[in-house]
């Protein structure tokens, strides 16, 4: 018996892998590779179809939370414009009545054990031109809605109103990953922006420690008084610079460092530093300790062309591009093997291209017919799982793929290629064969698309909470090929067989 059955489970294991062969061989290969079949224009055809682009600007009310990194800088591209942005944050302390030091040190002297105060900004990356330092300030936030507003979202559109400035730094980004040793020579750190601020602001919050004033008459007995004392800082840019940088708040690197001088043991003096960090604990509405944060990010951009053959592409707070394929309504049935929308960047012969790089994804969705919503493209983000575009199953199918985009399959990362003239430039490819099969076979509804590189995704008609993508927040823009460019037009490609 169990000599039949051996036989029967090879058979049947051979069946199944077959099977799912040949279903991968129509739906998941890459065009061009070996395992998609050859056009011979007998049995398998090719065909390109038309694309209709117009250019589009985001009104963007992009949020950026605390654990996100918020960009800070000015950058001024010969294409785009130019772009400002600055971070807003409260860094608290961690307990209340808070004290400098432990409990039983002995601080060398009052009013003279204070040496400095310096934020440090947890740094992860740059984009733009390194050649110039950044100039960057540290200034007060002077605005009582920033400072009680602590479970309101701000989008990058939002500016609290600000005062003096306590601090100034010039920013080498080459120079960032280098070892930074403090004056204790015990203690170092890597991959910070350091910015000592004023020596009189510095006394200002020494002097609130709750050692030397008596209960509700100091900054550090609660929460609410020291919000009181302190709405938050910002760091903006100030004269120089052409890059953004990109510093993670939540990080522990982040930081406001207090350092002083305290006798050990009745003899020894020793030179340690205390720290305020980012609070991101909730303990309800009278006693809540968590910290603001904001990320104000302005463009000034020149005009735009209409898009027809020229598209601008830059990553939230950003712009997109319309995009209408006719020639998908009147397809008659067929199998589609491949089915794939191509774009491809207009080559920057200035050189800025290698500085102001392009966006690393990209995103394709569908504008609903008649309304103004937009919906995720069908089957093609995952093919792997079971997402519903029009959220509407009963079996409560979510609209956006739970494991979120196969980018191996869909597309829609950033690639290089040389191009016809020679040129190097970046190209992307989505993949659309299911949701063309879908159109062809089943007759649905061939949908407008929108063509952008978001940093966050948003379907407002089904949620309110964003979908993470993965582009950094202003980081990337790329001028692409509309679909009237006589060398560089975005085009959709198709290869299918005849029923």
């Amino acid at each position: 018996m169990q000599r039949r059955i051996l036989p029967v489970m090879l058979i049947g294991l051979f069946s199944v892998s077959m099977l799912n062969w040949g279903c991968n061989k129509l739906d998941t290969t890459d065009l061009g590779s070996d395992l998609l079949p050859a056009v011979d224009n007998v049995k398998t055809f090719a065909d390109t179809l038309n694309v209709i682009t117009t250019q589009g600007v985001f009104n963007d009310t992009t949020i950026i939370t605390r654990t996100d990194d918020h960009a800070i800088g000015v950058m001024n591209d010969p294409l785009f414009g130019q772009t400002t942005a600055g971070a807003y944050f409260q860094l608290k302390p961690g307990f209340y009545p808070y004290f400098i030091g432990n409990a039983n040190d002995t601080l060398v002297g009052y009013g003279c054990g204070l040496d400095s105060v310096v934020l440090c900004l947890k740094y992860k990356r740059f984009y733009g031109d390194s050649a110039l330092p950044l100039q960057l300030q540290v200034r007060e936030v002077v605005d009582a809605n920033f400072r009680d507003s602590v479970n309101k979202p701000n989008g990058v559109n939002y500016q609290p109103n600000l005062g003096s400035v306590i601090g100034t730094a010039s920013i080498d980004v080459a120079r960032l990953g280098d070892t930074i040793h403090y004056a204790n020579h015990r203690d170092s750190s890597v991959g910070l922006i350091r910015i000592k601020l004023s020596q009189s602001w510095a006394n200002q919050l020494y002097s609130r420690d709750s050692v030397y004033f008596h209960a509700f008459n100091n900054a550090f007995y609660t929460d609410s008084l020291f919000r009181r004392f302190y709405n938050g800082l910002a760091v903006v840019p100030s004269g120089s610079g052409n890059q953004l940088v990109y510093v993670n708040l939540s990080e522990a690197g982040t930081r406001l460092e207090i350092h002083y001088r305290r006798r050990n043991n009745g003899t020894s003096i020793d030179t340690t530093f205390a720290s305020f960090a980012l609070n991101s604990d909730y303990f309800g509405s009278l006693t809540n300790r968590s910290s603001n944060t904001a990320n104000n990010i302005v463009r000034n951009r020149p005009g735009l062309p209409s898009g027809d053959q020229e598209i601008y592409l830059q990553t939230a707070p950003g712009t997109y591009a319309n995009l209408s394929i006719p020639g998908l309504a009147t397809l008659s049935n067929r199998i589609i093997h491949r089915a794939e929308l191509i774009v491809e960047q207009i080559p920057d012969l200035s050189g800025y291209a290698r500085k102001f790089i392009a966006p690393p994804y990209l995103y394709l969705d569908l504008k609903d017919a008649g309304v103004s919503n937009y919906k995720p493209i069908y089957f093609d983000l995952n093919p792997s799982v079971l997402y519903d575009p029009d959220y509407k199953t009963p079996l409560a199918i979510p609209f956006y793929p739970n494991s979120g985009v196969d980018y191996l399959y869909f597309g829609g990362y950033r690639r290089d290629k040389v191009d016809n003239f020679g040129n190097p430039i970046n190209y992307y490819n989505f993949n659309i064969s299911k949701y063309v099969q879908d159109i062809v076979t089943n007759h649905k509804t061939s949908y407008p698309m929108r063509l952008f590189a978001p940093f966050r995704i948003f379907y407002q008609q089904y949620s309110p909470v964003g979908i993470n993508y993965n582009n950094s927040v202003a980081f990337g823009r790329v001028k692409v090929g509309g679909g009237n460019n006589p060398n560089y037009r975005m085009r959709v490609r198709i290869i299918y067989s005849n029923l």
